[in-house]
């Protein structure tokens, strides 16, 4: 399967990349855990078959210091014990988030008492906003073909 488009060739893609990526640094900014972020971020790009997603986000958390283990477990993450009980209630609402055809009710009250529990308004925000931010850069990357494999960690650092 080779690239459709090269999003960063194209003046009107990078525009809107660059602009994707700013919102991007509100969530980075924020206080919800940089370890949470690329978790939920590696879970949503695998329920969507996102490889370059799935390197990104992998290669990011092993970079800012997550274990393999860790990494390894997170398709897994209920059948697990290497997940604290707020990054477990981050990965439901990022799995419920994502699949919202699968269910009627989208996210349920449920996985939504849990977040509430564990994360303050500022959190809840930032996670939200990521689950939604991560589930359309799935979209972006899968529509033209963008392969995982080439990430470097910090490659885009610059970028914004």
């Amino acid at each position: 399967m080779d690239p459709r488009f090269n999003m960063f060739d194209n003046e009107i893609a990078t525009k809107f990349a660059k602009r994707f990526a700013n919102a991007g640094l509100v969530i980075q900014q924020s206080p919800l855990p940089k370890s949470t972020q690329e978790l939920v971020s590696l879970r949503a790009s695998q329920i969507n078959g996102c490889g370059w997603c799935i390197d990104m986000h992998t290669k990011e958390a092993a970079a800012a210091g997550e274990s393999a283990v860790r990494l390894n477990l997170v398709a897994a993450w209920r059948e697990s014990t290497v997940f604290t009980d707020a990054e477990r209630a981050a990965l439901a609402l990022a799995e419920e988030g994502t699949r919202l055809a699968d269910a009627h009710q989208g996210v349920s009250d449920e996985t939504w008492d849990q977040v509430r529990k564990h994360y303050d308004d500022d959190q809840i925000g930032a996670l939200v906003a990521l689950v939604a931010l991560i589930n359309a850069a799935n979209r972006l990357a899968v529509i033209v073909h963008q392969r995982g494999g080439s990430y470097e960690p910090g490659m885009f650092a610059s970028f914004t």
